[in-house]
């Protein structure tokens, strides 16, 4: 052996052997002095801060990503915060209602705890907060778990910083619907931190401990399936206490990993889809695994043009430059992994952890139109973190430690400002949904998904134009996205296109019949036609697929009543009421119909309910004051509560509604203002001129009051 392979070898002695074990034995935070633990607060505090200030702006960010709608914007159990709500998130365990997706409970109920804290689609503060938050504490908890594999305060938080300020973990934080990632990872660090110190202690609370924060991590996201594999690398380096033994330990987390992962698969089946490896060519999982290794590594060492969308090359094939970059990438990289091994395991299993960890999504199942993202890479990260810590150990203690040490930290330093930096570009990105789509349509402009979700941005914003012009090269570019013909739908009906709006639904749902969202859509269309004998027929195929799709059952509603079938109706709005009890337009609908059934009294509750739901409900406001002023039984009328009502009307419409001011003469008359009720009711004349029925009902309301004798 050269005298150089034999130095070499000595340096990383702590990576094997007997060795590791003396080194590491002693890295238990309770055996630590005073003053290194205090240095550690006051690290952990420090880098939390840096962390905070690189991604404070995304608190601002108001841009909704692809999936949001599902996670807040239309999830009715997000948007009703209550124990129904949450057992619900716990039981739907093979068919979520709410979630096109996996299993996911513990991401939901975090979502609806910010929903009942004020978050809403229009204000996103508060879950950018608690996501923000999490990274934060994320962040320390990667610290801690190095500290206590390495036990180098310094260099444990030289890598949580470099890991907590890069632009890589952007992502799960102003995407709402990927509170998941960091959830998941809240709680898969808690498993590995308290997996080392079981492993120091033998203690079966740590065990238990230990076992707790795995079925949460898994109840987050099932992506943390992999933790038992991680474990056991942890135990082949840097614990260094493989064997049999610690493979039995772990058994009951891989009986419950494989639950979860049957669990997973069959929700993800049931309610978003799945594609099988068998479905494609032998060469395709190999190929987007070279790819993708290849891929995560250059994005985390060189991290520009990030994107929550990376489409799969076309072709995916060695003819694609990226693919052939990947396959020759990695035919490089294994063979290194494989000679490092003569000096060191800390190398191959950092990537391991980091190999294993991202597996799951690493599309040999198919569960997304993506190749990648920023999100997947976000915990196996960890891994080469571990590396990362264990080679700056290394090279700080050799040759003279106070330059090396110097120059470690004068490194870190800038490479974190560099990192800020560039996080703080990439959220200049998200701070509308608009600005997002526009930047990922400039890195992939023939992606057909981005140009749906850039057509329903500006749909959203009342730019149906140029939503249009997106949604129609959407359709174009995949011909069979449903999604993107069920969006063209309806921004062609918002315009009063409604056959060829009608056309694109009867196309979406040739191309998926379990489309539910395009029965409801096209119901609401026929329904605009008065063709409401079929608007209620899809209305009900909607509900037999989602019984508890709440609009739909409402529409059902609305449409019965226009039959006059309003005791089905009401049927329909008291299931509804049962799923959003907190629905203004619901409340209000209730009203119009009990007032048409004859029950003034019903009426004038919901009526009230709607407005406390939302105070500038026009039609609740109108309807409310109508009825307290003309209510049939005059001891139950109510002038001066009328008056305050229509006069809030009044005002919301600018005194331009004919109608409104129909009911605010009746409140005036009902307060014994006879004068202003004639005035107004001469202002609306002028106002229905037109319309002729309107004219007449308000001109015999006038002539009544005149015969009044004041």
């Amino acid at each position: 052996m050269s005298k150089m392979h034999q130095r070499a070898k000595n340096r990383f002695k702590h990576d094997t052997g007997q060795g590791a074990k003396m080194v590491l034995s002693k890295h238990n935070l309770s055996e630590h002095s005073t003053s290194e633990t205090k240095l550690l607060a006051v690290l952990l505090l420090a880098v939390c801060v840096a962390v905070l200030v690189a991604h404070w702006p995304a608190l601002s960010a108001k841009a909704l990503s692809f999936d949001d709608s599902e996670y807040v914007t239309d999830n009715v159990l997000v948007r009703n915060p209550s124990w129904k709500s949450t057992q619900r998130f716990l039981t739907e365990i093979l068919n979520p209602s709410t979630i096109g997706g996996y299993y996911q409970p513990l991401a939901m109920i975090s979502l609806m705890t910010d929903y009942a804290l004020g978050g809403r689609p229009d204000n996103l503060r508060p879950f950018h907060r608690t996501s923000l938050a999490l990274h934060a504490a994320n962040t320390a908890l990667i610290i801690v778990l190095l500290y206590m594999l390495f036990g180098r305060v310094w260099i444990a938080a030289a890598a949580g910083l470099l890991f907590g300020v890069h632009p890589l973990t952007v992502e799960p934080i102003p995407w709402v619907g990927e509170r998941k990632t960091l959830l998941a990872a809240f709680f898969a660090l808690w498993c590995l931190i308290l997996y080392i110190h079981y492993a120091r202690k033998s203690d079966w609370k740590l065990y238990v401990g230990c076992f707790l924060m795995y079925v949460l991590a898994l109840l987050s996201k099932p992506t943390s399936t992999p933790l038992p594999v991680l474990m056991l690398l942890m135990d082949f380096w840097p614990l260094n206490r493989l064997g049999w033994k610690r493979i039995v330990e772990k058994l009951p987390f891989f009986v419950v990993g494989g639950i979860s992962a049957l669990i997973t698969y069959i929700s993800q089946s049931n309610t978003g889809g799945v594609e099988l490896p068998a479905k494609y060519g032998p060469l395709r999982i190999p190929l987007v695994l070279c790819h993708n290794i290849v891929f995560y590594l250059y994005k985390m060492v060189w991290p520009i043009n990030l994107s929550s969308h990376y489409a799969y090359p076309k072709p995916l094939a060695l003819t694609h430059p990226m693919v052939l970059a990947g396959v020759i990438g990695t035919c490089i990289l294994i063979p290194l992994l494989v000679i490092s091994l003569r000096w060191t395991r800390g190398i191959v299993t950092g990537w391991l952890f980091f190999f294993m960890a991202i597996l799951p999504t690493m599309q040999i199942i198919g569960f997304s139109n993506v190749i990648a993202s920023d999100k997947f890479a976000y915990l196996p990260s960890v891994g080469l973190l571990t590396v990362l810590a264990a080679f700056l150990g290394w090279f700080c203690d050799t040759g003279k430690p106070v330059v090396r040490r110097t120059v470690v930290i004068i490194i870190v330093i800038i490479l974190a400002g560099a990192e800020s930096v560039a996080t703080r570009r990439y959220l200049v990105q998200w701070h509308d949904s608009v600005s997002l789509f526009k930047h990922m349509l400039t890195l992939t402009p023939d992606a057909w998904s981005v140009h749906n979700m850039m057509g329903i941005a500006l749909h959203s914003e009342d730019k149906t134009d140029e939503a249009i012009i997106h949604l129609r090269q959407a359709v174009k570019l995949e011909p069979n996205a449903a999604d993107a013909h069920n969006s063209l739908g309806a921004a062609l009906e918002s315009q009063g296109k409604l056959d060829e709006a009608i056309g694109q639904y009867l196309i979406t749902l040739q191309l998926n019949p379990r489309y539910v969202t395009a029965y409801y859509n096209l119901g609401n269309t026929l329904a605009l036609q008065n063709k409401f004998d079929e608007a209620i027929n899809r209305y009900r195929q909607a509900l037999q697929m989602k019984p508890n799709y709440a609009k739909a059952r409402i529409n059902l509603g609305n449409a019965l009543g226009m039959q006059g079938k309003l005791d089905e109706a009401m049927n329909h709005y008291r299931q509804a009421l049962q799923i959003k009890p907190d629905d203004a337009e619901l409340h209000s609908n209730m009203g119009i119909t009990l007032a048409r059934q004859g029950k003034p009294d019903e009426a004038i509750r919901h009526y009230r309910q709607a407005v406390k739901i939302d105070p500038d409900y026009l039609s609740a406001l109108d309807n409310l004051a109508w009825i307290l002023a003309t209510h049939p039984n005059p001891t139950m009328r109510d002038g001066p509560g009328a008056v305050a009502l229509a006069e809030r009307a009044a005002e919301l419409t600018k005194h331009q509604d004919a109608n409104i001011l129909k009911t605010l003469a009746a409140a005036y008359a009902a307060a014994g203002q006879r004068e202003r009720a004639i005035t107004t009711l001469q202002t609306a004349i002028k106002l229905a001129a037109g319309d002729d029925e309107l004219a007449n009902q308000i001109r015999s309301q006038l002539e009544s009051y005149k015969q009044v004798k004041p």
